[in-house]
């Protein structure tokens, strides 16, 4: 690996289910210029195999989760930077990902970006790829304080004094985690407005499972990172969105709830509360974490 290139490990979590799209974002990976590059495939549940050649593959046994699998991919790809992609997702240009590690060399207390997310048939993304209140220009890079992951870089030090992905979760609510914990050691997250990959449009899931691990994973989110006096303002905040949401659907809503009380009855893992400094910090910049 040379030292004058940046060193960037990039993980791609996968079930084996989608073959032809694997290999399109794995190629796109290792078609980046400018940077030294560690591409590893998890197979979460599979084990990788006809990979592009400069990928690796690692396979687990069962399906982890999507934070769990992206954790045990970050242990085992070597940079100074660490990069996550979706299976699905396509890096258009060549020298995204050293631009990325450009903008990090020169902002130090740069902890993580998220570049912008388009649709690959080029239709209107959905406004949830845009990480902030006010959605505005989807190209205007801003603070945020929640990623879409399969598209962002973090350092290595700031993923791993944030303790990593929420692994416990699953699925649902580890990129606000990460985010949040990421800005609490004093970095900033950023959505990079200039920097686009492209993904397929997608609805989000409204299955049984996520409607539980979603109430679940806010609860636990709650819990393991705000100030007490925090924890009522955002779960009030959020059920009452779920229940405008979901105001037509009262089985979704049931299940939902469910989940909210698992996460009062479960050890939620891993609490480090956030300080009232990085309170204070996400308020100037816009967003609360009540909201």
């Amino acid at each position: 690996m040379s030292r004058d290139l940046p060193s960037i490990g990039v993980v791609v979590l996968s079930m084996g289910n989608r073959p032809v799209e694997l290999a399109q974002a794995v190629g796109s990976a290792l078609a980046q210029e400018g940077v030294d590059l560690d591409v590893l495939v998890v197979g979460n549940g599979w084990e990788p195999t006809g990979l592009p050649t400069g990928a690796r593959g690692l396979g687990l046994p069962e399906n982890l989760g999507i934070p769990e699998g992206r954790n045990v991919g970050a242990a085992h790809v070597v940079g100074d930077l660490l990069f996550f992609l979706d299976d699905d997702a396509v890096i258009p240009s060549t020298t995204a990902l050293r631009t990325m590690a450009e903008r990090f060399a020169r902002r130090p207390r740069l902890g993580m970006a998220q570049a912008l997310l388009t649709t690959t048939d080029g239709s209107e993304p959905p406004g949830r790829w845009v990480r902030r209140l006010r959605k505005g220009d989807p190209r205007r890079s801003s603070p945020i304080f929640s990623v879409t992951e399969g598209v962002t870089a973090v350092r290595r030090d700031a993923f791993e004094g944030a303790g990593g992905w929420a692994g416990g979760f699953f699925y649902a609510h580890e990129g606000i985690e990460l985010a949040w914990r990421v800005w609490d050691q004093g970095f900033e997250v950023w959505h990079m407005g200039d920097v686009e990959m492209h993904h397929p449009a997608t609805d989000p899931s409204r299955h049984a499972v996520s409607q539980r691990l979603n109430g679940r994973n806010r609860v636990w989110l709650a819990r393991r990172n705000l100030p007490v006096v925090l924890r009522p303002l955002y779960l009030g905040t959020w059920t009452a969105v779920q229940v405008l949401r979901d105001r037509s659907d009262r089985p979704a809503l049931r299940v939902w709830f469910a989940g909210v009380r698992e996460g009062f009855a479960n050890d939620p893992g891993d609490v480090r509360v956030m300080s009232w400094r990085t309170v204070a910090r996400m308020t100037v910049r816009g967003r609360p974490p009540v909201i």
